[in-house]
C-alpha cells in the first residue's frame, strides 16, 4: 500500500492521523482547514512569489529563459497579494503548535510584504536567513545587479513562545565548531535531483535543493516531528523529511506536481535511527531545579554541602535553599557570596559527602535528568 493519501480520502481516528504523511489535493487554505489545531511542529512555506512578469524573458541570444510564468504566480495587484498571504498565515498558524516556528522564502519581489504582515498576525522573526545562490541565473537584461540569493524568515508563533527547537550544538558542530550563521551556500537545484517532465523541461519552476531543506530541518526540528508544505509543488519538503525521519503533510492543487510528488517521495530510503541522533549541549538538557533533588530524595534535608575543598559548609534546607553562617539562599547565590563573587555555579561549587569523598551536586542532576528522560519514554 502506498505510503501516500490523498486528501479526497475520508480522515479517521487512528493510530496514525490519515492525513499524516500525505498530500492534501486542493487550495492550501481550505485544505488546512481538515488537521486538527496545533498539530505540526514546523512549517516550511514557499508561496508564490508574485514576479510581476510583463512578456516572456529572453537571453541575448534571443533564446527563451525558463522562468516563473505559471498561472498560480499572477496576482491582480500588491493588494489581491496581500489579501492571499494573510489567508495562508492565518490558515498554518491555526494549525501550528505553540512551540512550533515556521519558515517563509521569497525573493525581493515578495518577502517584505510577507515578513511585514507576519508580525502584524503576531509571528516572532528570530532570523532572517539568506541562501546565497553558488550558480544564480544571469540579468539577460542587463539593468540590474545579479539576483544571487533569496532571503527566509524563520518565525516563532508568537513572541512569548518557548521551548521551540533549535538544535544549537548540532549545527555548530557541523561548522567546524563556529556558530552556524544566517547565510548559507548552496546550488540552486541542479542535475539528476532536478524533476523533468515527458519533454526534459523543469517540472516546477522553482524547485528547492534538497540540502537547503534538510538544513532547515536538522537545524529546527527532532525526529518524529510534522513538518508542514503548504505550497508542496514537487515535494522536496516530503522527500527530505521521510530521509530525515521527519513526518509531513503537503497541500498541492495541481495534479502534475501530487503525482510527481508521490513518486519521488516512494523512492525515497529513510536513515537509519543511529544516524539521525541530535548532537546537544547543556542548554538542550531538561532543567533541573535544586530543590527536586530534595522533593525525590535525592539529596535529604540536613545534608551538609562543601566546597571541594572543604573551605565553606551549608546545610540543605527542606525548601530546596543552602544556609551558611547565619545567611542563606540558592545553591548559586550562597557560593557566590561565601566566596565574595559576583555569581557562582552551584552545581559544581557545591560537593556532598559520598564514599568517604567529596562529589559535586551535578552528578545528583544528571541522575535526575536521566529519572526524566525514562519517565518520558
Amino acid at each position: 500500500m502506498s505510503a501516500l493519501r490523498l486528501a479526497d480520502e475520508r480522515f479517521s481516528a487512528s493510530a496514525k492521523p490519515q492525513w499524516l504523511d500525505a498530500i492534501l489535493k486542493g487550495d492550501c487554505v481550505s485544505a488546512l482547514e481538515r488537521l486538527p489545531e496545533k498539530s505540526v511542529d514546523i512549517v516550511f512555506a514557499d508561496p508564490p512569489y508574485n514576479l510581476q512578469l510583463d512578456g516572456d524573458l529572453h537571453r541575448p541570444d534571443q533564446s527563451k529563459v525558463d522562468a516563473v510564468d505559471d498561472d498560480w504566480d499572477r496576482f491582480d495587484s500588491f493588494a489581491s497579494y496581500d489579501a492571499f498571504t494573510r489567508a495562508w498565515l492565518l490558515a498554518v498558524r491555526r494549525v501550528l503548535k505553540p512551540n512550533g516556528t515556521i519558515w517563509v522564502i521569497g525573493s525581493y519581489h515578495n518577502i517584505f510584504r510577507v515578513g511585514a504582515l507576519m508580525q502584524d498576525l503576531g509571528f516572532w522573526i528570530l532570523n532572517d536567513v539568506v541562501w546565497r545562490k553558488t550558480n544564480p541565473m544571469p540579468n539577460f537584461r542587463g539593468r540590474r545587479f545579479q539576483n544571487a540569493h533569496e532571503t527566509m524568515i524563520w518565525a516563532s508563533r508568537d513572541r512569548n513562545a518557548k521551548g521551540y527547537t533549535f538544535n544549537y550544538d548540532a549545527m555548530k558542530a557541523a561548522n567546524d565548531d563556529v556558530q552556524m550563521r544566517s547565510d548559507w551556500l548552496f546550488p540552486i537545484c541542479t542535475g539528476s535531483e532536478r524533476l523533468r517532465d515527458a519533454n526534459g523541461d523543469k517540472l516546477h519552476p522553482t524547485q528547492k535543493p534538497e540540502a537547503l531543506l534538510a538544513r532547515v530541518m536538522l537545524a529546527s526540528s527532532k525526529p518524529g516531528d510534522v513538518i508542514l508544505d503548504p505550497f508542496f509543488g514537487s515535494g522536496t519538503t516530503g522527500a527530505v523529511a521521510k530521509r530525515l525521519g521527519r513526518h509531513f503533510v503537503g497541500v498541492e492543487r495541481e495534479q502534475a506536481y501530487i503525482d510527481a510528488a508521490t513518486a519521488r517521495i516512494e523512492s525515497v530510503v529513510p536513515l537509519a535511527a543511529s544516524e539521525l541522533n541530535i548532537m546537544t549541549g547543556k542548554r538542550a538538557e531538561p532543567r533541573v531545579a535544586f530543590v527536586s533533588l530534595v522533593d525525590s530524595g535525592l539529596i535529604a534535608p540536613g545534608t551538609t554541602l562543601y566546597d571541594s575543598r572543604r573551605r565553606w559548609a551549608a546545610k540543605v534546607r527542606a525548601d530546596g535553599t543552602l544556609a551558611s553562617q547565619g545567611t542563606a539562599g540558592s545553591i548559586h547565590r550562597l557560593g557566590a557570596q561565601v566566596q565574595g563573587l559576583d555569581a557562582c555555579n552551584g552545581w559544581t561549587f557545591w560537593h556532598y559527602e559520598r564514599n568517604g569523598g567529596l562529589t559535586a551536586i551535578d552528578e545528583l542532576r544528571r541522575i535526575a535528568r536521566l529519572g526524566m528522560e525514562r519517565a518520558g519514554a
